[in-house]
């Protein structure tokens, strides 16, 4: 995972970086970007706003980060699930567990990305949108492998509404380490696959 979901998780073994990114993925999620300014960024995490910019050029900046970092983590993430998977099966199931956790932990990130997509510059957004579609075409390769004769635009639907099923949870599992609904989102997403 993403050294923001690590923050996330861990905010006292963070750099101030990876501090002010973490708090602009609550507040972002919270209040939406543009409801936050470069002073409440900052006094999250006990700096000044100006503070902020020692590390970010500007709110732009860390919107872009947070939402081309994550996107680059789940990338790489899938990518060792899939390599070091012995079978076919066991790395759909691995993406499955993958993201679950990637959606219980990172809740806010995947609100700040519903809501805030639009406001990323154009770079940004086309590296996000590009990312996206390489970690959607593992889950397709994925899936196909387990299903042959399933063909590629059904495999990207039932991977969409996979990941509609686990990012739900951003918006409704409770706090806590999530381990029974974790394990009954992966049960329901393996489903939806592998109908």
């Amino acid at each position: 995972m993403s050294s923001v979901l690590h923050s996330i998780r861990d905010p006292a073994g963070a750099s101030r970086r990876d501090q002010i990114l973490a708090a602009a993925a609550r507040l972002f999620a919270e209040r939406g970007f543009h409801g936050v300014t470069i002073e409440g960024l900052g006094e999250a995490v006990g700096v000044t706003g100006p503070a902020v910019y020692k590390h970010f050029a500007s709110k732009d900046a860390v919107l872009g980060e947070l939402l081309v970092g994550v996107s680059e983590s789940l990338l790489e993430g899938a990518t060792a699930v899939v390599a070091r998977s012995p079978r076919a099966d066991a790395a759909l199931e691995g993406l499955v567990a993958f993201h679950t956790e990637f959606a219980l932990v990172g809740a806010d990130l995947i609100r700040v990305q519903d809501r805030d997509l639009a406001n990323l510059s154009p770079p940004s957004a086309r590296r996000v949108r590009a990312l996206q579609r390489a970690y959607l075409e593992l889950w397709v390769a994925a899936l196909r492998r387990v299903q042959p004769g399933l063909g590629a635009a059904e495999a990207r639907v039932r991977a969409h509404a996979a990941f509609g099923l686990l990012n739900s949870t951003s918006h409704s599992a409770p706090g806590g380490d999530g381990t029974p609904v974790a394990s009954l989102l992966a049960r329901m997403a393996l489903r939806a696959l592998e109908s």
